[in-house]
């Protein structure tokens, strides 16, 4: 499994690394066949965001869909350690779900599944728990204060237009409405773009309030008039409940 940690607006210690590196083995245990973990940790320069200066984006890349995870905080173990625990929370469920889809019709209880996992203390952060070690001289100078926070280094200048819009594009591999739920919440967003396999369509997922999720379906036959705008209401993986 490769390992790959970056930092934007600041240099990576090889304190961090080393403490980032000592966790990965647990995310190898619980992916399925995972190939590759990425480590983003961002610093926002900006002096009046210092309890949430600094973001840790953990990804999983393995067999299945991508798995990520996201935090922030003041310091960049703590919120290592945030992103971590989201992460392993995530492996945790899709695993459980490869178990019910391979005939497992029980996901393992939460209660088993982390029984064999120490309690963590209440009062103060993981990374605390770990021995002191000297800073190395690598750490990056303080930022001044007119920095621009909202400036990226790679932005490139759209001509005489101050607005930019930045593009990606993706692999469309048509899916089931119910793994694109599963695939959103494996990445912890609010939404998911997906081509849905059942009629061809493209489609977005998007979380609502409480355990409940929508979906809008672009459909050129309604711009027709060949089919009129519809609603339904679906229940997730009826299917596979009614088999079991």
């Amino acid at each position: 499994m490769e390992f790959v940690i970056n930092g934007r607006n600041l240099a990576v210690s090889d304190r961090f690394r080393e403490y980032a590196t000592e966790k990965i083995d647990k995310i190898e245990q619980l992916g399925d066949k995972v190939q590759r973990v990425d480590a983003k940790i961002t610093k926002e320069p900006s002096a009046r965001m210092a309890d949430t200066s600094l973001t840790v984006e953990l990804t999983v890349l393995c067999r299945g869909p991508v798995v990520r995870a996201e935090a922030t905080a003041g310091d960049k173990f703590a919120a290592f350690d945030l992103a971590y625990g989201k992460l392993l929370e995530r492996l945790r469920r899709a695993r459980d779900r490869r178990k019910v889809h391979h005939g497992r019709h029980t996901p393992v209880a939460v209660r088993v599944a982390t029984a064999d996992l120490e309690p963590a203390d209440s009062a103060q952060p993981i990374y605390l728990e770990t021995p002191a070690i000297e800073p190395t001289s690598n750490e990056p100078a303080p930022q001044p204060e007119d920095v621009d926070a909202y400036s990226s280094p790679d932005d490139i200048p759209a001509g005489d237009s101050p607005v930019l819009i930045r593009r990606k594009v993706f692999s469309g591999i048509p899916m089931t409405l119910d793994d694109a739920v599963d695939n959103m919440e494996l990445v912890g967003h609010d939404f998911y773009l997906f081509i849905d396999s059942a009629t061809g369509t493209p489609s977005v997922v998007y979380r609502r309030q409480g355990w409940t999720y929508g979906v809008i379906t672009l459909d050129a036959k309604c711009a027709e008039g060949t089919e009129e705008p519809h609603e339904e209401l679906l229940a997730y993986r009826a299917k596979e409940a009614a088999t079991a």
